[in-house]
């Protein structure tokens, strides 16, 4: 293949780059700790990719990943299970609960435990939390079985739950994060669409677009 075609086939994908570059959610983190099967971690980066967050950190002791993103980019079996978004998301994992805190704290990310309600912590329905409010945020989402540890929940700011109205008050963490994720972003997009600073300050003239125009 000639540069000129490697060029031309590279094009759509740097269209797309720049049609959603204003729609991507900055500071936005999406934690796994310690998830068993990794297909949960190949849906995770597809919801995060798909929904608009910026990266995906995985608390991995047992060392599933590598820890060179590029290395994770071609592996193929998680490539597939993310139908390609883990060539567009950055990946890193962390070899404990704590490492992945300490970094997030060192770069002042605030972090929500995605958790039933927790006795002694702020607690709130996935629709009464304001994920606008802290300009770097982190998500985490728990182990399938186990949910998240007592750490993680601890250095957390709120639990926030997904209220179930069936007989079975359970969802699969892939279908939890993908609701979680849209709440997440959407309420991320509209605060960006008012304001350019924190507190509600900078407010813009005339918003901007939360949604991309659809192709006709």
């Amino acid at each position: 293949m000639t540069t000129e075609q490697v060029t031309e086939a590279k094009r759509p994908a740097r269209q797309r780059a720049d049609q959603i570059r204003d729609f991507r959610c900055k500071n936005l983190i999406v934690v796994i700790e310690e998830p068993e099967n990794p297909r949960n971690i190949g849906t995770i980066i597809r919801n995060v990719n798909a929904l608009g967050a910026e990266k995906v950190y995985v608390v991995d002791p047992r060392h599933v990943l590598s820890d060179d993103w590029q290395e994770l980019r071609s592996e193929p079996k998680l490539s597939k299970l993310s139908v390609s978004a883990v060539k567009w998301t950055f990946v890193k994992r962390f070899d404990s609960t704590e490492e992945c805190l300490a970094h997030l704290e060192k770069n002042r990310f605030v972090s929500i435990a995605t958790s039933p309600h927790v006795k002694g912590k702020t607690n709130k329905y996935l629709h009464e939390a304001d994920f606008a409010e802290h300009a770097k945020l982190a998500v985490w989402f728990g182990n399938e079985a186990r949910g998240l540890s007592d750490l993680a929940v601890a250095r957390s700011d709120m639990c926030v739950s997904i209220p179930m109205f069936g007989m079975i008050e359970s969802l699969n963490l892939a279908t939890s994060s993908g609701i979680v994720l849209y709440e997440v972003t959407k309420q991320r997009r509209e605060y960006a669409s008012k304001h350019r600073l924190r507190d509600h300050r900078g407010e813009r003239a005339t918003p901007l677009p939360t949604i991309m125009a659809a192709d006709r």
